[in-house]
């Protein structure tokens, strides 16, 4: 059975930094690109960044490059979004997900998603 399961979110203030991580569990085959996205409420979810399997290129939204990194580490099975400089309007539940296809931008490019964990940045 294919699991994510995300952790590292909470509650920060502006211009703090979060790492927030997202492990494969079990048997879970983790020779996948694996992206980050993130849904605020009342909001279609949204594309933040993805990572190759190797780890040796990465994509980013454009609006949060500046501000973002994602790694991997695979021989634990997990992957990192680093967030600095945080904003209030980075406040959104963060999810992780298994790339299946090239289409990097869309969810419909992920197939295996973790439950998100909650970021809440106050001003």
């Amino acid at each position: 059975q294919v699991q994510f399961v995300e952790s590292g979110g909470g509650l920060v203030q502006a211009g703090d930094s979060l790492r927030l991580s997202c492990a494969a569990s079990g048997r879970t085959q983790f020779n996948y690109p694996m992206g980050w996205f993130r849904q605020a409420p009342g909001k279609e979810r949204e594309f933040v960044a993805r990572i190759s399997w190797s780890g040796d290129s990465s994509y980013y939204a454009d609006s949060l490059k500046a501000r973002f990194t994602i790694t991997r580490d695979n021989a634990k099975g997990t992957v990192y979004l680093y967030m600095n400089s945080l904003k209030p309007e980075d406040t959104a539940v963060y999810y992780c997900a298994r790339a299946v296809s090239d289409d990097y931008l869309s969810t419909s490019g992920y197939d295996f998603w973790g439950q998100g964990t909650q970021v809440t940045v106050s001003s």
